[in-house]
């Protein structure tokens, strides 16, 4: 374990640019160490999982879909104006991503010299799955660099991020010129075929017979287990590299990146999330239960690396934490209510009957009870005045008489008049005095997400009853969506029926149902941009005075047009003239 850390600190590149690039001498060795030692070559890779982006990162902060009580926090600044291309910028993925591609691109031209086993076929079984996830990684980590980073050159070219597909050395050239978007697409693409290529669909044990791509390798079934079987379950596979071809595709078919040089069309994002879609069982495959994925049953369910249904990929659970609950709950709880939702997202929640409460005539909201007869959605992912936690037997009571109260306690109580209730379990106690910790999953990918995706490009292409070549459209996706939810009248769904009748309507309808469906997951943001929609929405509140309920405004957005675009890290551009910043951040 010690050599590897030492040459893993060795390998790190990008914090600094010049020695970011470049190993320093003693890795020569190291190098050579990998081919008789695997599970020191396995920890280079085993450190590329190490660096993938959270999927709770908090981002929600940065749009009008919540705001913190922790004025420090990078997010809150960003959006408030202190975003620049140096030294505020938490959306940056250059940094750590290069690392990751950094030691990918080092296993990749170094798999086929290691010993993995002293068996033959095992040898070859472990150097075929490793080079695949090896590939998948590298396309993943490029799908977050081109999402935090391509955008509109100084040049008006619609740029990607410097693909580097070698491990660089110091007698590498580092001035390395932004790829064009497209070109960054392919290589995505590339690799996750060729990672497809290698790779099973999932990692589960066979009975009786190999599966045919693996027969050339080998045709025993304890060997093919060994290895390509549950042990591996949380690790990179097959249906992985299709989650995030679709991933970006919806990206690249968005608004936001539309170019003549561009070739990525709705339909091919359509057909990429109808593959996974087709594995998992088409609409009939949306998993019952995945609207509460974070509950106590479906986490502890989660045994041995298998995935409960509706998640896709995930990292391992822990064994007892409290770390969500202590920060997200209300200080009645005794948290610190770091996620307050925002009015603007609590509006965006529509009545049960399914219409949305600005259709007062159809909808029958009232302002004055405004929490009744809402989206059961609501209730599980919202905390608000009056919500009741029937798992501890406690009212949520948000008013200025008590610690919960809209900033009653200074970075502990709400901003807006909300806690956030979603990812967390009611069975934690934060009690100091009777603490109880329980097990966690953090997701990687949704199920629900792949199913919006489609929904979201089917629509696009086909409009919202068209299927291209498929069993489903847009309409059926959205209708099994709202069913889960519990959304309707005696059976029926009349405002999606009425979206139904225009793709405008149906767009409208599927980007509110993507906002709620994965809210507080670190969509929200990408999303806004991506749509180009309004970046500077203000956030608002609701408080309660005593008599009525009072809507407030919380907090403004300072974003300028060209942030649409997130920037090149000014260092890089600074040292490196074939680096081209994206418009506005020069």
């Amino acid at each position: 374990m010690k050599k590897l850390l030492i040459f893993i600190a060795s390998t790190l590149i990008l914090s600094g640019c010049d020695d970011l690039f470049e190993p320093a001498i003693e890795n020569q060795q190291g190098i050579e160490q990998m081919y008789d030692d695997p599970e020191y070559a396995r920890g280079i890779l085993h450190n590329v999982y190490s660096l993938i982006p959270g999927y709770y990162n908090n981002s929600e902060y940065a749009t009008d879909d919540a705001v913190t009580n922790q004025t420090s926090n990078t997010f809150l600044q960003m959006a408030t104006g202190a975003w620049t291309n140096s030294s505020y910028n938490p959306l940056s993925q250059w940094t750590n991503s290069y690392n990751a591609i950094q030691y990918i691109n080092l296993f990749i031209e170094n798999v086929a010299k290691v010993h993995w086993s002293d068996d033959e076929e095992m040898n070859s079984l472990f150097a075929r799955r490793l080079e695949g996830e090896a590939y998948g990684l590298r396309g993943m980590f490029y799908y977050y660099l081109l999402r935090s980073h391509a955008g509109f050159g100084t040049d008006g070219v619609l740029y990607g991020v410097p693909l580097i597909l070698n491990y660089q050395t110091a007698e590498s050239d580092f001035n390395i010129a932004r790829a064009p978007f497209q070109s960054c697409v392919e290589q995505i693409d590339k690799d996750l075929t060729r990672a497809q290529e290698l790779l099973p669909y999932e990692y589960e044990d066979v009975e009786g017979v190999v599966p045919e791509n693996f027969q050339e390798l080998t045709s025993d079934v304890s060997k093919y287990n060994n290895v390509m079987g549950a042990k591996a379950r949380l690790l990179f596979n097959g249906l992985i590299a299709r989650a995030f071809r679709v991933r970006t595709y919806l990206m690249a078919a968005s608004p936001l990146y539309q170019d003549a040089s561009n070739a990525i069309a709705w339909a091919d994002a359509a057909d990429a999330a109808a593959e996974v879609l087709d594995y998992k069982g088409g609409v009939s495959g949306l998993a019952s239960d995945g609207i509460e994925y974070y509950s106590s049953t479906i986490v502890n369910s989660a045994q041995d690396g298998a995935n409960p249904n509706e998640i896709l990929w995930r990292e391992n659970r822990s064994s007892g934490d409290n770390t969500q609950e202590s920060q997200n709950f209300p200080p009645s709880l005794y948290g610190t209510g770091y996620m307050n939702p925002s009015q603007n997202l609590v509006d965006a929640f529509p009545m049960a009957n399914g219409y949305p409460i600005s259709m007062k005539d159809k909808s029958g909201y009232d302002e004055n009870n405004p929490y009744a007869n809402r989206d059961p959605r609501f209730s599980k992912y919202i905390i608000y005045n009056g919500s009741n936690i029937s798992e501890k037997g406690v009212t949520i009571n948000i008013t200025s008489s008590n610690a919960d109260g809209i900033n009653v306690t200074e970075n502990r109580s709400t901003r807006t008049g909300y806690y956030m209730k979603k990812r967390l379990r009611m069975d934690v106690n934060c009690d100091p005095a009777a603490t109880s910790k329980q097990p966690h999953y953090n997701p990687r990918i949704r199920y629900t997400e792949m199913y919006l995706s489609y929904a979201e490009a089917a629509n696009e292409a086909w409009g919202p009853t068209g299927k291209g070549t498929h069993t489903y459209s847009a309409y059926d996706i959205i209708k099994k969506i709202r069913e889960r939810a519990g959304l309707g009248l005696n059976g029926s769904d009349p405002y999606l029926e009425e979206c139904s009748q225009s793709t405008d309507k149906m767009r409208e309808l599927i980007q509110n149902e993507r906002r709620l469906e994965l809210c507080f997951e670190g969509f929200r943001f990408w999303d806004v941009r991506r749509w180009k929609l309004d970046l500077n929405e203000p956030v608002y509140g609701l408080q309660w005075n005593g008599n009525s309920y009072e809507k407030i405004k919380v907090e403004d957005r300072s974003y300028e047009d060209y942030m649409y675009y997130s920037p090149i890290p000014n260092s890089e551009v600074l040292k490196y003239d074939n680096l081209v910043q994206n418009k506005g951040w020069e």
